[in-house]
């Protein structure tokens, strides 16, 4: 009889299917995620899988298809492109294919997507700012389908293997660069408050405040949602006070194209009256006019690394990290310049 590693029984199909009342075959529809099963029977099949910490004995050469899955929350810009070509250069390497699915902004995965997953049975599954409920891990863990989060959408929970790049670290240097020309009053758009990345920028923001002596203003704090339109509505906002911002630090990319129509809107110029950081640098960052500074956030090396550890947890190794955060670096171009005087 198959064992675990710590010498506990490894429950069998056909014991499972005798503990829920139904045929093996109902249980092996139910673990290959099959649509033509009452939803009562599979609920109750899945209960008696995550009981008795079933796993199904896998590996490469196993007869499965050499893909991965690629879940995203949302793809509409080149931020998610740099993450693609990561992903596929890196499967490409051990020739493997890539399928890519959209959760149309939502952070976790409808139930009809597990579905496929486990339909397809991948080498495993990379997901990005998104993450699974306790009862989807377990579908997953249970078909000894490996899972990746590559820039975590949340505190994931422990055990849970991740990619991501030191956010902290991108805000703190982006605000003490905007420190060192002279800048006081900075303010910060960065994307939505429920997003860990989102959290850590700002951390890192106030962090590099603090240690100048600089009292962090509250309201110069904005929340916006990683794309242009929020940019340019906080850009506007900030811009128009009567104690304006002469820097501030955008949490994407995105959110600076925003804040620069925003800019030349009110009449102002970038660097000479407020300068602008970004966030990822994007292709389009140096093509700009004037060209991001902006800090660097190593998205393909993200997503390159996120894709070998799926596939080497795939093929039996246990990764001796299950935290990785790459180093971001600022990138200095003419978007910043010294605080106007008199402001």
């Amino acid at each position: 009889m198959a064992t675990s590693s710590d010498n506990r029984r490894t429950v069998t199909i056909a014991e499972i299917a005798a503990l829920a009342g139904v045929s093996v075959p109902t249980v092996s529809k139910v673990l290959n995620g099959r649509a033509d099963v009452a939803a009562t029977t599979r609920a109750r099949v899945e209960a008696i899988l995550e009981e008795h910490s079933y796993r199904r004995r896998r590996g490469r050469g196993s007869g499965d298809p050499n893909l991965i899955d690629l879940v995203f929350h949302h793809i509409d810009n080149a931020w998610a492109q740099e993450v693609i070509k990561g992903v596929e250069d890196a499967a490409a390497a051990h020739r493997v294919g890539v399928v890519l699915s959209e959760l149309g902004g939502a952070h976790r995965p409808q139930q009809e997507l597990i579905d496929d997953i486990l339909a397809r049975r991948p080498l495993g599954v990379l997901l990005v700012l998104s993450s699974l409920d306790a009862t989807q891990r377990h579908q997953l863990e249970s078909r000894s389908i490996p899972f990746v989060v590559v820039d975590t959408w949340g505190e994931p929970p422990a055990g849970v293997p991740t990619v991501g790049s030191n956010n902290w670290n991108g805000g703190l240097i982006a605000t003490r660069h905007l420190l060192s020309l002279g800048h006081r009053r900075i303010a910060v758009i960065s994307g939505p408050s429920d997003v860990l990345c989102s959290r850590a920028r700002v951390d890192g923001y106030r962090s590099a405040l603090e240690e100048a002596g600089i009292r962090s203003d509250p309201s110069y704090v904005r929340w916006g949602d990683f794309h242009v339109d929020g940019g340019y509505r906080h850009g506007l906002e900030l811009l128009s006070r009567p104690d304006r911002p002469t820097a501030i630090f955008a949490g994407s990319d995105y959110q600076c194209l925003g804040v620069m129509r925003a800019v030349r809107e009110l009449g102002m110029s970038i660097p000479e009256d407020v300068s602008v950081v970004g966030y990822d640098d994007i292709p389009l960052a140096q093509w700009l006019g004037p060209s991001l500074t902006t800090v660097r956030q190593p998205l393909r090396e993200m997503a390159g690394t996120a894709t070998e550890m799926v596939l080497s947890i795939a093929s039996g190794e246990r990764p001796s990290n299950l935290r990785i955060d790459l180093a971001t670096e600022l990138v200095v171009r003419e978007s910043t310049a010294p605080a106007p005087a008199g402001v």
